[in-house]
């Protein structure tokens, strides 16, 4: 009698994406992590990045690692990218690697069975011009800020760090960064903070 050779079929993964700007508090990204939890999500990956930054390690990291037919869920067009040229570009991954995006309680372009849903891209894509829009204004707004501060003779920028006001989050895990064990980012994804805020650190301890 013939054998017959069953086929399992491939488990499709849902990624979750949260991501908090250098600005930001910690809390919102928390939020993030728990509404995707709730989503569905079964792997989280969180960035401490600005939106329009040119690169964006964990978003580049789960883009590599998704397969055809997975998800990817964020809570907001802006968590992805600030830039619609940014956006553009996701849009082409989704669409080459047969993936499914889902903005939470907004648009889902579905692309395991081949293209999207024209009306569907055009929708994202409005919707990444306006997030652009969105952070110009703010810019917009805290360079004026900057400006009206300086001409009243207040203080800009934050205050310098110094080895004492280093947080023992990241004095915990420095010793591994220092011996080679971790990265950069994996130091400041253990402490809780941003990258830039890593180097600030760093260049406090090392000087």
């Amino acid at each position: 009698m013939k054998s017959v050779t069953k086929i399992r079929p491939t488990v499709s993964v849902t990624h979750g994406y949260a991501r908090c700007s250098t600005n930001e508090e910690k809390q919102d990204i928390d939020r993030q992590t728990r509404e995707l939890k709730r989503q569905g999500a079964d792997k989280i990956w969180l960035e401490f990045e600005h939106g329009d930054a040119a690169s964006k390690e964990q978003q580049a990291l789960m883009l590599d690692t998704a397969s055809p037919g997975d998800t990817i869920i964020t809570l907001e067009v802006s968590r992805l990218a600030r830039s619609t040229k940014q956006l553009c570009e996701i849009i082409d991954v989704i669409r080459d690697k047969q993936l499914r995006l889902v903005i939470v309680g907004s648009i889902t372009m579905d692309c395991r069975d081949g293209s999207p849903d024209p009306m569907t891209e055009a929708f994202l894509q409005i919707a990444g011009v306006f997030s652009q829009l969105e952070l110009s204004m703010i810019r917009a707004r805290v360079k004026s800020g900057m400006a009206n501060a300086k001409a009243k003779g207040k203080r800009i920028g934050r205050p310098p760090v110094s080895a004492e006001s280093i947080p023992n989050a990241f004095l915990r895990y420095y010793p591994r960064y220092q011996a080679g064990n971790i990265s950069l980012s994996e130091l400041a994804r253990l402490a809780q903070v941003s990258r830039p805020t890593a180097y600030r650190y760093i260049r406090a301890l090392t000087t």
